[in-house]
């Protein structure tokens, strides 16, 4: 896969060195199971603001946050909190789940984005099945933002030569870098999003790649 023309962009196909940049606070465009994701390490500070300004994002809006696995999760959100069986059925996957802060949830996330999410006191959160992605989020040593590689509201893209110009231009940190690496992005719908109710129901807060009938045949009740 090549990378769109950007001279203030470097493009690595290293899982490795993208993670290294991450740790000094740069942003990463990464592939991820359905699209092109940008993200940081949710405890940098000023790499998380940044992610919501090359984005022309709200800063009302929460991040979700993707992990390598369940246990970078841990000192952030009560995954007992998912009815039974829900994360080991769906994750690693397309779904992201709404769960509880813990209290010191707030140790492991940058002031503004733990401000954002104590206003709910809930993080969408997801363990990615992408090889890369949760490599990178291993690697790099914590939870990452992950929004799709966008500015928001616009389309969201599998290929990093599909890359808005715009988004690209905005990437001039000195340590944002390009994750090219295989496989690609699978498209179609975006994650799914739940978020856990009473009596072990599922409130759909967005329609995606999990489909309502796989959650249900699953044995889950779900409400729209």
């Amino acid at each position: 896969m090549s990378a769109a023309p950007c001279p203030r962009v470097r493009v690595t196909s290293d899982i490795a060195d993208a993670a290294r940049c991450l740790q000094q606070g740069g942003l990463a465009l990464f592939p991820t199971e359905t699209f092109y994701a940008v993200g940081c390490l949710a405890r940098c500070a000023g790499a998380v603001a940044r992610v919501y300004q090359v984005k022309q994002r709200p800063v009302q809006r929460p991040l979700p946050l993707l992990a390598g696995s369940r246990e970078q999760l841990l000192p952030l959100v009560r995954l007992d909190a998912a009815p039974s069986g829900l994360l080991e059925r769906f994750w690693p996957g397309a779904l992201t789940v709404a769960l509880p802060l813990l209290p010191d949830a707030a140790k492991t996330l940058s002031p503004a984005l733990a401000a954002a999410l104590s206003r709910e006191g809930l993080a969408a959160v997801r363990v990615s099945p992408h090889p890369a992605a949760a490599a990178l989020a291993r690697l790099a040593g914590g939870v990452l933002t992950s929004s799709s590689a966008n500015l928001s509201g616009h389309e969201a893209v599998r290929d990093p030569d599909a890359l808005d110009p715009r988004l690209l231009q905005a990437l001039d940190g000195p340590h944002d870098v390009i994750l090219a690496a295989p496989p690609r992005p699978a498209g179609g719908l975006p994650s799914t999003i739940v978020r856990p109710g009473s009596l072990g129901f599922l409130h759909v807060l967005r329609q995606g790649a999990v489909s309502l009938d796989s959650l249900r045949a699953a044995g889950f009740s779900v409400a729209l």
